[in-house]
């Protein structure tokens, strides 16, 4: 099978992968190939936090035409994947001198599948672009062909607990990611002094409890499957929920926004979390820290979505992490590639990540008294 990601994840979900027991883990270009049977594609779907789809390869072959590629999947045994009363929908990436469009080939493998079934039955099943009741993941890549069936339905992204949210919110994948590279382990407190609609601070309370980010979700492709095993699938979920710990620490949220701190309330509670997080209504240019030991993870506006003075932005930053957060560890994601020049002091660690379509950083600031503080914002001086 194979676990999609974003680009910069792929380690990290590979170790995830791991801890759950996958075999012969391999990373590729944003995802990571491993081996399992039907109970662990229910488990890695139902537990991983950084992977976007789970996808199981059912055929591949080889052409180097349209119509190669045709009369292939019209021999194909769809019958074996889908009824005729079931709804369909067929992704496709392309990578090839032979297939140029993506969406054109697409439409091939799906007239393919249409003629197949309405040659064999005299009708055929429906086309659901937004809903599907089986999607398949067609990868063509040079001559070599290969068909998937979509495990997880609607992208993992989707934990089902956002009630709403503010103007530029952060995808729950890229928050437990960016989490995991900050090396929270939900041991010790952590701080998001610009929470937003609380995302950050949601996906890093699942993590302390160990609770499965698919908890509130309703429905998983694969269990629109012919093969599917309901009683399975419980059995694997009530293992998993057996699993939730204690959390000692605290996990707290800043913004100054009362209508996103509101959204905020509101998407923590519908996750049940109200006894993990707090919030409050705080500018952090003008906190100082009171959590101890803290972890500072955040994503502070940059102006592709939201109109903001970044040079003032990011020195406000460094300024209030250098004066009022000593002995802290604090990362940060921007689109801003140059924010770095403003903050004032050195970042001890950068991370290529994406947002979106936006090429990040990831830096990780580490705070320290006296001459370590001073020194280090000589040093970018």
């Amino acid at each position: 099978m194979q676990a999609k990601t974003f680009f910069g994840f792929e380690p990290i979900l590979a170790e995830e992968l791991k801890s759950l027991g996958a075999a012969d883990v391999s990373i590729k270009n944003r995802l990571v190939e491993f081996y399992g049977d039907k109970g662990f594609m229910y488990k890695v779907n139902y537990s991983l936090s950084t992977a976007l789809r789970i996808i199981k390869p059912v055929v591949s072959f080889s052409v180097k035409n349209e119509n190669q590629l045709y009369e292939r999947f019209k021999c194909f045994d769809w019958e074996d994947y889908l009824d005729l009363d079931q709804t369909f929908l067929i992704d496709a990436t392309v990578h090839s001198d032979y297939f140029t469009h993506s969406h054109y080939a697409a439409l091939k493998v799906k007239d393919a599948l249409a003629d197949h079934f309405h040659q064999k039955y005299g009708k055929r099943p429906d086309v659901d672009k937004f809903s599907p009741d089986v999607r398949f993941n067609l990868h063509i890549s040079h001559d070599k062909v290969t068909l998937s069936l979509d495990s997880s339905g609607e992208s993992l992204h989707r934990r089902n607990y956002k009630i709403g949210h503010g103007i530029a919110p952060i995808n729950e994948v890229l928050a437990a990611g960016l989490l995991k590279i900050a090396g929270w382990n939900g041991k010790g407190n952590l701080l998001d002094p610009m929470c937003g609609s609380g995302t950050i601070l949601t996906e890093a309370a699942m993590m302390a409890a160990n609770i499965p980010p698919q908890l509130h979700r309703k429905h998983f492709g694969f269990q629109n499957w012919k093969d599917y095993d309901e009683d399975l699938f419980e059995k694997i979920k009530e293992t998993r929920l057996n699993r939730i710990t204690e959390f000692s620490g605290k996990i707290v949220g800043y913004d100054l926004d009362p209508s996103i701190l509101a959204t905020a309330e509101k998407n923590i509670a519908n996750a049940d979390l109200e006894d993990f997080t707090e919030v409050y209504r705080k500018d952090f240019f003008k906190s100082e820290k009171d959590l101890f030991p803290v972890l500072i993870v955040f994503n502070p506006p940059y102006n592709e979505r939201i109109e903001s003075d970044n040079q003032t932005l990011y020195r406000s930053i460094g300024d209030t992490l250098k004066n009022y957060y000593p002995n802290t560890f604090a990362w940060f994601i921007t689109s801003d590639l140059s924010a770095k020049k403003y903050v004032g002091l050195k970042p001890s660690k950068k991370v290529k990540v994406f947002n979106g379509k936006l090429e990040c950083d990831f830096l990780r600031y580490d705070i320290y008294e006296g001459s370590k503080k001073s020194s280090k914002s000589n040093d970018e001086n």
